[in-house]
């Protein structure tokens, strides 16, 4: 397995971390009754911490299908070199970044983290031509 599939894969614990780390604050901040429940009434949104870190894994979930794609094209075209593997490691620690500034409210830098993802998938794609 190339580099650009171990940082796929990565990527995929990274989302499974973030749905973890949305839930526990759920958990904190809605109850345990709520937890358990089968959640069909409304509540209110989310707040502080919990709030960003649940729209971080929105976000997260949002770019992560474009920058699997990116790499399972490059996979299948067996297009590999640095654009590439530079572009899968921008998109990864870029997003390993987004999340504690997100949830610590570091607007600059969750931004720049975000930059960093994206062009990690537009260079993958880059790297594909």
């Amino acid at each position: 397995m190339n580099q650009e599939l171990w940082l796929l894969a990565a990527s995929v614990v990274l989302g499974l971390v973030q749905i973890s780390l949305v839930s526990r604050a759920q958990k904190a901040q809605r109850s345990t009754e709520w937890y358990k429940s089968s959640r069909d009434e409304a509540v209110p949104p989310l707040t502080g911490v919990a709030g960003r870190l649940e729209r971080a894994f929105k976000n997260y979930s949002e770019t992560f299908p474009l920058f699997a794609a990116a790499v399972l094209m490059a996979q299948v075209a067996d297009r590999h070199g640095w654009l590439t593997l530079i572009g899968a490691h921008l998109y990864f620690w870029g997003r390993v970044a987004y999340v504690p500034f997100y949830a610590l409210g570091k607007q600059m830098f969750r931004s720049t983290a975000w930059g960093f993802a994206t062009l990690g998938t537009l260079l993958i794609l880059i790297g594909l031509a």
